[in-house]
């Protein structure tokens, strides 16, 4: 069994207040689960208006499978129009 995680620092240029934020990231963590089946939650900069930080975590029977998850889950952020990715923290154990 392996475990990827990623930590994914998103700015969010559209966003005008928090309730902006919380809706694209929001959006952005259901697709997730949804087509990756990942574990996601915001991590950190939950009080910034542009900036946030998600963790995604996916478990698969290899290393393979486990980095086409994670391949997946960076094209779904990538397709995300209100969030650019600034920064992307990838680790498999």
């Amino acid at each position: 069994m392996v475990v990827g995680i990623v930590r994914i620092e998103l700015f969010i240029p559209g966003a005008q207040s928090l309730k902006d934020k919380r809706q694209v990231v929001r959006s952005l963590k259901d697709r997730l689960r949804e087509r990756v089946h990942a574990a996601v939650a915001e991590v950190d900069h939950q009080d910034l208006w542009q900036r946030a930080a998600l963790g995604v975590a996916v478990v698969g029977p290899d290393g393979g499978q486990v980095h086409e998850l994670l391949n997946h889950a960076r094209r779904i952020t990538e397709e995300a129009y209100a969030a650019q990715i600034t920064d992307w923290q990838e680790r498999l154990e």
